[in-house]
């Protein structure tokens, strides 16, 4: 059934609302995030577990999550674990100083960044709109974004990229990667056997005003050394100049 001229945009429709789901067994965090979310302009939804949130997360997504890592019945990990199951949800992860080896192993499993508390809540609101734009980017069809000229794949050796589709494969094979991934393994391969420095992939990836320091860097190279190792056992593509950087071999 077609739209009704009452129902149709004659001047161009508003932007959707955005949601994001939030989950913390603090109920002060949760409602400081929520008010400070909604004066940015998204809607909030708010879980105090993950066990409750995991059955909400799917029955009715959100744009974004953001996951406490310790929480009762179900903790982040294990709610990024069941989700990632079925879903690519942007995930972002709140941590403690004290836990950087659950950051490392939320990243390996799929989070999209961590931010360590105390956190800002401009630095928050930052990462969250620059994870939003990238995903949204990602999922829209190239002929659905207006004045888009579709960017052309990249292929290096047995490596392909296709940034319009955000797809990746490796002779052949598709490799699943994060947008945060997608764009770091653009960046170097763009210019094979070039170093890229920390700083340059940050650039890269972040927009202008999201800090990141050389653990998520690091972080994002892992995972993508690992998810390219799950198809091809011999991966070696991604070379380290310690103290310089990161490079992609071409070939």
């Amino acid at each position: 059934m077609g739209l009704s001229p009452a129902s149709a945009c004659d001047t161009p429709c508003p932007a959707r609302q955005q949601t994001i789901a939030l989950v913390d067994d603090d109920r002060n965090i949760l409602t400081t995030l929520s008010i400070s979310l909604h004066a940015e302009g998204f809607a909030t939804r708010v879980y105090a577990d993950g066990e409750t949130a995991l059955k909400a997360l799917q029955e009715n997504p959100p744009d974004l999550a953001i996951f406490d890592v310790k929480m009762p019945r179900m903790d982040g990990l294990e709610l990024l674990k069941a989700l990632r199951a079925q879903s690519r949800l942007p995930v972002i992860f709140l941590t403690s100083k004290d836990e950087e080896p659950d950051e490392a192993l939320g990243l390996a499993m799929g989070a999209d960044d961590y931010i360590t508390k105390p956190f800002s809540l401009r630095l928050l609101v930052a990462r969250i709109r620059a994870i939003l734009r990238r995903s949204e980017l990602a999922k829209a069809p190239p002929e659905e974004v207006p004045g888009a000229e579709l960017p052309e794949p990249v292929v290096r050796g047995r490596l392909s990229l296709d940034p319009a589709r955000h797809q990746v494969t490796w002779d052949g094979k598709p490799v699943s990667l994060t947008v945060t991934e997608f764009l770091i393994l653009e960046a170097m391969a763009l210019r094979p056997g070039v170093v890229k420095s920390r700083n340059q992939l940050m650039d890269a990836a972040y927009s202008d005003d999201v800090y990141v320091d050389d653990r998520t860097i690091d972080s994002h190279i892992k995972r993508l050394r690992r998810k390219f190792r799950a198809v091809d056992p011999e991966f070696g593509a991604i070379d380290t100049l310690y103290g310089a950087g990161y490079s992609f071999a071409d070939g």
